[in-house]
């Protein structure tokens, strides 16, 4: 089974946005942001979407597969 590997962490300390700072540009709570970031919660795709724009990149540059 595959996983969902994520760059999160790295695209939001470039940005130098919180956790909270970033669950408030996309509207949900920083316990969302962090499990997303840990691997703990894969993100709807509309979710995922609002996160890329909100850290200047693509949904395929902060979200990749893992075998």
């Amino acid at each position: 089974m595959s996983g969902l590997a994520n760059r999160m962490r790295e695209y939001r300390a470039r940005a130098g946005l919180t956790q909270a700072a970033l669950a408030d540009r996309v509207e949900v709570s920083r316990k969302t942001i962090n499990t997303v970031e840990n691997g703990v919660f894969v993100p709807s795709t509309i979710l995922a979407l609002k996160l890329a724009a909100a850290l200047e990149t693509t949904v395929e540059e902060l979200f990749q597969l893992n075998s």
